[in-house]
Parts: structure tokens; sequence; C-alpha cells
């Protein structure tokens, strides 16, 4: 028959020697505390618990520690990618605009010397553009964007900042043909600046070159020596730059020289250029108050 246990045992022991125990405790740790607050004695004994417990701290946290680097990782590759786009797309942006800018400033002094051509002119000149050209060996043509409309007429010079680049051929309602002078089919009447010798320039069918065929073997001709329109034939006014005199040879008879010349104009790259305009000459002696050159003086 089994005995039933009737004497139970307290979880704290009652009596007086426990709670004076107890009371020493509380005290003890009073003491301890009041003077590690007011001396710090115990601030070593923490120091060396905190570097022991610390290695513990940091492997217990590293699972997070990477996850956390993991997305970050993820995070800035796919914000450095989208900055990357963003960054190659401005610098496209910016590479086009600079070279609009380029463009325009180039376009803007050729503009300038044309002004100051037109300025220099005692001919009436009209601006025009060029809208295509053709350059082929056999035809040197440039199609610019005024005609009939505008009061363009077959024959008129065209110029560029440069000189002479050639004249209108063929007139539309509103474009217009012009042949170059490199075209070779193509003379014009020329003047040697240093000289004042006359000759007939000639295109080759190269956009760069031109050709004196028949130059006396006596003559004074250089290297270098300027030419410009003489007047003659009455379609390019006098004065105007053609070339410049690159090389000098004999021909196969012996009995002339030939030189090829560098057109003065850039017909390869000008993209705007002037249509000369005969202005009418007053009739009769200028007015007594003109000045000498017989325009209106200047108020």
């Amino acid at each position: 028959m089994p005995l039933t246990r009737t004497d139970k045992v307290p979880l704290f022991a009652e009596g007086g020697v426990s709670t004076l125990r107890l009371i020493v405790y509380l005290t003890m740790a009073m003491i301890v505390m009041v003077v590690d607050h007011r001396a710090g004695y115990l601030e070593g004994l923490r120091q060396l618990a905190s570097r022991v417990i610390e290695p513990v701290y940091r492997v217990a946290g590293l699972p997070a520690e990477a996850a956390r680097a993991g997305r970050l990782a993820i995070a800035t590759q796919s914000q450095l990618a989208e900055e990357n786009r963003t960054l190659r797309e401005a610098l496209l942006l910016a590479q086009a605009r600079l070279n609009r800018m380029a463009a325009l400033a180039e376009q803007n002094e050729r503009l300038k010397a044309l002004l100051d051509v037109q300025n220099n002119l005692g001919l009436g000149v009209q601006l025009a553009h060029l809208v295509d050209v053709d350059l082929d060996p056999f035809r040197q043509r440039v199609v610019i964007d005024v005609g009939r409309a505008q009061g363009v007429a077959v024959g008129q010079p065209v110029l560029d900042a440069g000189g002479v680049m050639g004249q209108i051929v063929e007139v539309l309602p509103n474009t217009s043909v012009a042949m170059l002078i490199t075209d070779p089919t193509h003379a014009i009447p020329v003047t040697i600046e240093r000289t004042g010798l006359r000759a007939i320039v000639y295109g080759t069918g190269g956009i760069d070159r031109l050709q004196l065929p028949t130059i006396p073997i006596s003559a004074d001709v250089r290297v270098g020596d300027r030419l410009v329109t003489s007047g003659l034939g009455g379609r390019f006014p006098a004065g105007f730059p053609v070339g410049e005199i690159l090389e000098i040879s004999n021909d196969e008879s012996g009995m002339f020289a030939a030189a090829l010349a560098r057109p003065a104009a850039a017909l390869e790259r000008s993209g705007d250029v002037l249509l000369l305009h005969d202005l009418p000459q007053p009739m009769g002696p200028p007015p007594p108050d003109a000045s000498p050159d017989g325009r209106e003086p200047t108020p």
C-alpha cells in the first residue's frame, strides 16, 4: 500500500537565517553599485566582459549582416546600372548638343564672312543656301534655294566668302542650278594680280583644281600668284578672287606654259553663297553734296 506524503517543502525556506542572508546580499549589492558609481572600480571588469562577449555578438549577427549586405549589393548593382544608363544618355545628348553648337558656330563664321563681303561690295547681293551638290568629274553643279520667284536670272555670278564659285545656268521657280568654276566646260577670264597678265582659267573636273593651259612661255608667272576676275566678257565683275597658282610646267609643244591653280572659294565646304546683282548706274554727274564714290553722304 503506497504511502501518502503529506509534508510539503516550501519554495523558499522560511526562517530568520534565509531572511538575514537575503538582506546581507542586497546590502552588498547596493554597496557595490554605490562604490562603482562613485569610483568606477568595476570599469575594468566590464571592459573585460565586453571583450569576451563582443565576438559572440558578432557571430550571432553574421547571418543578418550577410543578408543585409546581399540586399545592398543587389540594390547597388541595379542602381549603378540605372545611373550608368542615365549617364550614357546624358553624355550622348551633351555630345549631340556640342556637335550642333560647333556646327552653328562654324555656320555663324561663314555668314559673318559673307556679310563682310556683302558690306565691302559695290554691287547688290542676295544670300542663298545650297540644297544639293553634284560633284561628278564631268558635271560640277550645285542647287541653291532661290529661283525665278526670288529674282534669280541665268548668268548671275555665285560667290562665297573666299571668292568666285561659278554662275547660274538654270533657273526654276524656287530653286536654281549653278555651274562651278571647276566644271570641265566652264571658263572664266582672269588677271594675274601681281603682273596684270590676262589669261583664261578652265575647270578640270576636280573640285580642287583649275588649269591655265596657254600661258606665253615668256610671261612672268610664279607659283603663289593670285588670280582675280578681269571683268572681260561682262559676266563676272573685275577684282574677285578666283584662285592661286600651285604648279607651272611647259606644254608638249614648248611654245606655251601651263599652270594648275587652287580655287579661292571653298567649293567642297561652302553651304551659304552670294548671288551678284548689277546695280543700275546713276545717269549724269553726281550731285554736288555726294561723296567721291558717288554715294549719298552719311548724315
